[in-house]
């Protein structure tokens, strides 16, 4: 197993799906995280669509987005990006999770298509170790699912073939249209973005190449199980333009949770 995640040949794919709503204002991208789609966003920033144009999109290998047999890198992740967002610029992105890492590292490597940053429930633990470390530390059997990668695979590929029809029983605290889209995509993609993605980049990096008029609101729950808060906080200390925001009882999904602080951080934020 762990052979077949290297050394993929890296192909081209074709254009991530996206949809736009609103009128012609400032444009406001949205990455979801993994195994979220556009309409994990949809139904709830209507709100900011009566001032601003939004553009919402499929990650690489989720969603209605192509999924090639690849290595899920940030770097492929970002050029995909940049294959919407080029020429429709500078925009605001909003991410959530490893859409919030993706986020950022579009910003470090092309500033100029970008504004400014609303990043929610962004994951940081500094090396693979440690998050590795974390995930070991959480409950069965979510801590097989985020430490194993061969559980991992076989875990995606039962979930879409057999669970995608009672997962709004199993998890009632979930949104309907969330969970649906849980299933869109292949063990290939959701493994290789969590391992490739989130715990190997190296996300320092890109919030040090970051210019310092791109401004950064990060909105994280204190409950967040996912992404440790301390860890956000280590990477924000310190950091010209970068504002922390703490929303009391909110796990890791504060769109779900309370969307109105989270819209309105983004309104005020991006000035919409």
């Amino acid at each position: 197993m762990l052979r077949l995640l290297r050394g993929f040949q890296d192909r081209p794919a074709q254009t991530l799906y996206s949809r736009e709503i609103g009128n012609d204002g400032p444009p406001i991208a949205f990455l979801p995280g993994v195994g979220g789609t556009t309409r994990y966003w949809a139904g709830r920033v209507l709100p900011l669509a009566r001032t601003n144009r939004l553009i919402l999109i499929d990650l690489l290998g989720f969603g209605r987005s192509p999924k090639p047999w690849i290595r899920y890198t940030v770097e492929r992740h970002v050029q995909e990006i940049h294959r919407v967002l080029d020429g429709r610029g500078p925009v605001s992105l909003v991410g959530h999770s490893f859409g919030a890492i993706a986020a950022l590292a579009f910003a470090a490597r092309y500033p100029d298509l970008v504004e400014r940053l609303v990043l929610l429930s962004l994951p940081y633990f500094g090396s693979e170790e440690r998050a590795l470390a974390h995930f070991r530390r959480s409950p069965s059997p979510d801590r097989w699912v985020m430490t194993n990668i061969v559980f991992a695979a076989v875990t995606c590929i039962v979930t879409r073939r057999i669970m995608r029809r009672v997962l709004p029983r199993l998890q009632p605290d979930m949104p309907r249209d969330v969970l649906e889209d849980l299933v869109q995509h292949t063990w290939r993609s959701f493994t290789s973005t969590l391992w490739e993605g989130v715990y190997r980049h190296d996300l320092a990096r890109d919030a040090g190449r970051l210019p310092d008029r791109i401004t950064v609101l990060l909105l994280h729950g204190d409950r967040d199980p996912t992404a440790p808060l301390e860890g956000v906080r280590r990477l924000s200390a310190g950091r010209a333009g970068w504002t922390l925001q703490v929303l009391p009882g909110v796990d890791h999904h504060p769109m779900l949770r309370d969307p109105a602080r989270c819209l309105a951080g983004i309104n005020a934020w991006t000035g919409a």
